[in-house]
């Protein structure tokens, strides 16, 4: 049973928009971002949010796909190097970890190859879009493999957190 209030940092809530004269709600999307899910509804902050428009993005079609590609492209660039150095950094994420749980050492040495990898896969998904001669299947096909990849990254950083944190009270039934 939960007691207390629950927050979800990543999560930001739009206003919600008044309805048109039928009853729905009418919202259009804001300047530069995608509609998002359904009016009123949270929708990820952050580079999780740039991550899920890269996503949108990348499943939509019309005559601009590209250029939206690589307009989504560029915050998740930019909020991957800010991971980077956040983690990497002299006072980062990692560094505490290690500091604290020294057994994580394999943990923090495979996320920070995964990071050269996935700086890799933006550069190679950004210079696929912007050859108009890339076959779209396969500009999808290397969007698919960063988004697959950002995601194990996400995956295996909250796992090596739960483990660098988690406790065991014990004497406990």
């Amino acid at each position: 049973m939960v007691t207390g209030p629950v927050q979800q940092p990543s999560l930001v809530v739009r206003p919600r928009a008044e309805p048109d004269p039928a009853g729905h709600p009418v919202e259009p999307p804001p300047v530069g971002l995608p509609s998002v899910g359904l009016p009123g509804e949270p929708r990820p902050a952050g580079l999780a949010g740039d991550v899920h428009a890269l996503g949108r993005a990348v499943a939509a079609t019309g005559p601009c796909w590209r250029d939206e590609v690589l307009l989504r492209l560029r915050p998740v660039g930019q909020g991957f190097a800010e991971h980077v150095r956040i983690t990497e950094g002299p006072a980062g994420l990692y560094r505490e970890l290690l500091t604290q749980s020294p057994r994580l050492h394999h943990g923090v040495r495979l996320l920070i190859r995964e990071h050269a990898a996935i700086v890799a896969a933006i550069l190679a998904v950004q210079r696929s879009a912007e050859q108009p001669e890339t076959h779209p299947d396969e500009l999808r096909h290397w969007a698919g493999h960063l988004l697959r990849r950002l995601a194990r990254h996400r995956r295996r950083g909250a796992n090596l957190l739960w483990e660098a944190y988690q406790t065991d009270l014990g004497g406990e039934t």
